[in-house]
């Protein structure tokens, strides 16, 4: 899989660009602030339909304009497929496949599935659960694009049961009277069944994972302490201490499929938890068990990566989850759920200002990893952060001009 032609219609600082790309490795080089990772934050886009640096679109659109459209032509298998995403603040994105309207533009997931290194994945690391959460779930719909509809429905009901919580608690506390909590428990039940696959989806991701960090951070770190991850459940928090996430936070190691519970005990577990912890969810008005307050556990040598680590630990820790990430996509021997995609399915790599950031050990190890890549997207300042290894091809970024170099 590769990307042959993008091109952005006022998305970022554009206001119209055109770029031909190659298999192989390709190096936009530029002074910072020119457009460079507006470049690749587009396709990053038509594959996630979220961006690496902003939580939400509007930042998207070039300032003045009422829309921005990305279009990437991607190759697969010798056969192409465009795909063409239309961004409009405050309104539903649009989007067409080889020029056709498609019902809803999550229907363009899978088509293209990038991996994408950059200088916010030390936030993987360092930052607060949310970040690690999403990480999880961008991984999930690249390899199960259907997980998208499941995660838009989830989003849709907490919000919905938040603000029910809310103005039960209103009530309450107002005293007049108490609230009809039917409505609630119809809520409940929906909430239990989208959040049920979605742990099952995270679970299912971090047992996969779980050996390629480690081989991939004693690849990039030489050997320096093992890496570990495992997934923790507001879930399970609350079987433990029935407390919804104020309490001792119980880790899921990661174990053999056959072990994991099934999406309906989930399911189960989601109905029995929430049903226990209503008094407390109506006073405080939020919702206290679900994905939503689940997090990914990240140990370096037996102790918490965040908090623990050095600042190059936390780097090899960052670069060990995207690596980890980009094998579990393209190992053919991988778990069934993922090899589904037959041949030409490996993912395009973009690595965006990431050398700039790390040791020369650490730049040449990352290189090695990642030049035999099918198609790798490099982003740097000047020429010289690029490392020898990843030579090729290489596209000019000036004053919002793109220009290639023969």
């Amino acid at each position: 899989m590769y990307v042959s032609h993008l091109s952005l219609t006022d998305f970022r600082s554009y206001h119209g660009v055109d770029l031909a790309l190659d298999p192989g490795i390709t190096a936009l080089v530029g002074p910072n602030g020119q457009g460079k990772t507006n470049l690749v934050e587009a396709l990053g886009y038509v594959a996630t339909l979220g961006s690496h640096r902003v939580p939400t679109d509007a930042a998207l659109i070039r300032a003045g304009a009422p829309r921005a459209v990305v279009r990437a032509r991607v190759i697969r298998a010798e056969r192409p497929t465009l795909v063409e995403i239309e961004v409009t603040a405050g309104k539903a994105n649009r989007a067409r496949v080889n020029r056709s309207p498609v019902p809803r533009a999550r229907d363009v997931l899978g088509i293209l599935r990038t991996v994408l290194f950059a200088p916010e994945d030390l936030a993987l690391v360092k930052g607060d659960p949310d970040g690690r959460r999403r990480f999880l779930d961008e991984l999930s719909l690249l390899v199960t694009p259907r997980m998208a509809a499941v995660v838009a429905d989830y989003d849709r009901v907490l919000r919905q049961r938040s603000a029910l919580l809310k103005s039960a608690g209103a009530a309450v506390r107002g005293s007049r009277g108490s609230a009809d909590l039917r409505t609630l428990d119809v809520w409940d039940a929906k909430l239990a069944q989208a959040g049920a696959q979605i742990i099952a989806a995270r679970l299912a991701l971090v047992g996969a994972l779980h050996p390629l960090v480690a081989g991939a951070y004693a690849q990039v770190s030489s050997g320096q302490g093992e890496a570990w991850i495992a997934y923790r459940s507001s879930l399970e928090a609350s079987l433990a201490d029935d407390d919804g996430g104020g309490g001792a936070q119980v880790a899921s190691s990661a174990v053999p499929s056959a072990e994991r519970p099934s999406v309906e005990l989930l399911e189960a577990q989601l109905m029995e938890a929430m049903g226990r912890l209503r008094s407390k969810e109506i006073e405080r008005g939020v919702c206290l068990v679900g994905p939503h307050r689940d997090d990914l556990v990240l140990t370096l040598g037996g102790l918490p990566a965040k908090g623990y680590a050095s600042h190059g630990e936390s780097w090899s820790f960052a670069l060990a989850l995207r690596l980890a990430s980009y094998r579990l996509l393209t190992e053919p021997d991988g778990p069934e759920w993922v090899s589904d995609w037959g041949e030409d399915g490996e993912p395009v790599l973009i690595l965006d200002d990431v050398f700039a950031e790390l040791d020369v050990r650490r730049r040449d190890r990352l290189a090695a990893l990642v030049a035999d890549a099918r198609q790798v997207l490099v982003t740097a300042a000047v020429p010289g952060d690029v490392p020898e290894q990843l030579s090729g091809g290489r596209v000019d970024v000036m004053d919002g001009e793109v220009t290639r170099v023969l």
